[in-house]
């Protein structure tokens, strides 16, 4: 059967209607809160439909029967997992704490597969720009961060405001990532990589021991290693 201009409108307009009624009753946190199971269902169901709509034996009746089946199972999951909670972990993920008590957990950070530069980019959507500043941070389901920063960088009162002066704000940078030195962002700093190295080793410590250092202008340097203490600053002069 041929597929024609009004045949192909018909199924395009009850493929989206249909679509759009079913991310109604699904709720809205289909849309807000993705979760892997969201993401998959989504997936599924546009490729569903297209195929449906451009395969020349597919007619209207397999397009709605597709999106009910589908949608009806996707319900289903939904269903489950408010039903019972322990099902959630299962099919919707569990948050993972990835820095807790201001250190980076490297255990949570493999099992997410998720790597230090990308957890810089996920706390810089949430205006972090500094390892420092954070106390906890959470990984949801859906790959959002979540960040709760140490005291001194909490928003201010509008009674601390008048305290507050006008000032020249740095950006910290990373210079050792996963015991690595980052040279570019090295070249950006007043010293040397061999200064650097020279202060380390006076402090009992190789780049090989950090999991991550942090420069900022005319501040310790900030570092996090792999054992304990986990968290030391450096003044590097």
């Amino acid at each position: 059967m041929n597929t024609t201009f009004p045949s192909l409108t018909v199924e395009l307009l009850a493929g989206f209607f249909c679509l759009l009624i079913l991310t109604k009753l699904l709720g809205k946190t289909q849309i807000t809160q993705l979760t892997p199971f969201d993401f998959i269902s989504a997936l599924v169901l546009g490729e569903l439909v297209g195929n449906a709509i451009y395969d020349k034996d597919t007619g209207l009746n397999y397009v709605l029967y597709a999106i009910a089946l589908w949608g009806s199972l996707i319900y289903f999951i939904e269903y489950i997992t408010q039903k019972w909670k322990k099902t959630r972990g299962i099919l919707e993920g569990k948050p993972s704490i990835v820095i807790r008590s201001g250190v980076i957990d490297r255990n949570q950070l493999r099992k997410n597969k998720l790597d230090l530069d990308q957890l810089q980019h996920l706390l810089r959507d949430k205006d972090v720009f500094s390892m420092e500043e954070v106390a906890y941070a959470i990984l949801e389901p859906n790959g959002t961060v979540n960040v709760l920063k140490n005291s001194p960088y909490q928003p201010l009162s509008k009674k601390d405001l008048h305290q507050v002066s006008e000032s020249a704000v740095p950006l910290p940078i990373s210079i050792i990532s996963d015991g690595v030195w980052v040279d570019e962002n090295v070249k950006q700093t007043p010293f040397d990589k061999p200064v650097i190295e020279t202060i380390l080793r006076q402090k009992g410590m190789t780049p090989k021991d950090i999991l991550f250092a942090e420069y900022t202008p005319d501040q310790p340097l900030y570092i996090q290693l792999n054992h304990y203490p986990y968290v030391k600053k450096i003044d590097l002069g």
